[in-house]
């Protein structure tokens, strides 16, 4: 991930948008701090299980409801 300062960015701002389309990750910085992250750097680098919403979904129900607490 290549770091930018707020300058770099004006100076160039069409060149890093067309990086920035073309999937390239970027983080703006000012005053030395992280201020701004392109999103989707994982994109295509990783998966999502098709059951994601409903994993460890019987744990979280017992949580809510009181189980498995000592009493």
């Amino acid at each position: 991930m290549r770091p930018e300062t707020m300058h770099d960015d004006i100076s160039h701002c069409s060149r890093l948008v067309e990086e920035a389309a073309a999937g390239e990750a970027f983080v703006i910085g000012m005053a030395g701090r992280p201020m701004v992250r392109r999103l989707g750097l994982l994109g295509g680098q990783c998966t999502v299980p098709d059951d994601f919403d409903q994993m460890a979904a019987g744990d979280i129900a017992a949580l809510f409801e009181g189980a498995g607490q000592g009493g």
